[in-house]
């Protein structure tokens, strides 16, 4: 066939294909717009927060609020960074959460090499018992638990808002990267060790690498839900102020006659600060181990 004659079937087939194309670009463009609107309706408080702590007190309190001002002031802010330990407040936060990551990170991925290589007794029902205290709600264990942070005497420090939080983060990381050590295959394993790697070498060498994605969609999970916490920081710190942490702080703004919404929006905007860096860090990482966790 001469270059003249598969012209016109190729004309034809890219018109059949551009013809298919315009019968799926109107639910196409349906599909984004519904996914526009729904961006939307998730980022508008995130906007709406973000506005108020730049706006005059007048216009906060104002009974025709409108979405923008056009006189923006940092007063809330000042506010804010003028309230006594607020800097304290912030590396307490920064301390509980940190703690948290890099614990269950490590706790978690031990503890789901073990559960996925090693056989041993009850190990199904170690796993149906972590799955079972993700469907506990937390409120309904936060009365026991201040018992016996009470009972071990962690009451007013640090520790009795680590513990609490390493817990619950510990059964959805350990499902989570049980995914990932199950997806590396055992011949690999078994390559190493004939080639001299011991355990050690091959679990922080080899297998930690591989499940690495996995670890920081876990982190992210942790560090959102110790980072927010105000029903542990209120129910375990009673008495030691110095061990607050920054949702304890906003506490200072609210007054039953006259809440200072100002400062409690800038507040707010600062506590995002760190979460949104900290998701910027590791979102390409995030990712790619949520999509691990999919696909396995």
């Amino acid at each position: 066939m001469s270059a003249t004659e598969r012209l016109p079937a190729a004309v034809g087939r890219t018109r059949g294909r551009t013809g298919r194309r315009w019968v799926r670009k109107p639910w196409r463009l349906a599909a984004e717009g519904a996914a526009f609107l729904v961006a939307l309706v998730v980022a508008f408080p995130l906007y709406w927060m973000v506005l108020s702590a730049f706006k005059p007190a007048g216009e906060i309190q104002s009974d025709r609020p409108v979405p923008w001002t056009l006189n923006p002031s940092l007063d809330a802010f000042r506010r804010v960074f003028e309230q006594q330990d607020f800097g304290r407040y912030f590396l307490n936060s920064l301390l509980v959460a940190g703690t948290v990551v890099l614990a269950s990170a490590l706790i978690a991925f031990l503890a789901a090499t073990a559960v996925t290589r090693f056989r041993f007794r009850f190990r199904t029902t170690l796993l149906i018992m972590f799955l079972a205290a993700q469907m506990v709600p937390v409120e309904a264990l936060t009365i026991p638990m201040f018992f016996l942070m009470r009972d071990f005497g962690a009451l007013n420090s640090l520790v009795s808002l680590i513990l609490p939080h390493l817990a619950f983060s510990l059964p959805f990381a350990v499902w989570m990267l049980r995914g990932f050590v199950k997806a590396v295959p055992e011949s690999l394993e078994e390559q190493a060790f004939i080639d001299g790697a011991s355990r050690t070498r091959f679990l922080w060498q080899i297998l930690f690498p591989l499940v690495f994605p996995g670890l920081v969609a876990t982190s992210v999970f942790s560090f959102i839900s110790t980072w927010n916490d105000f029903l542990f920081a209120k129910s375990f710190i009673i008495s030691a102020t110095e061990n607050s942490t920054l949702p304890m702080a906003l506490l200072v703004f609210f007054d039953t006659e006259t809440p200072d919404w100002g400062g409690v929006m800038a507040g707010s905007t600062v506590m995002t600060l760190p979460v949104l860096v900290f998701f910027v860090l590791v979102h390409r990482r995030l990712v790619s181990g949520l999509g691990g966790a999919v696909k396995d």
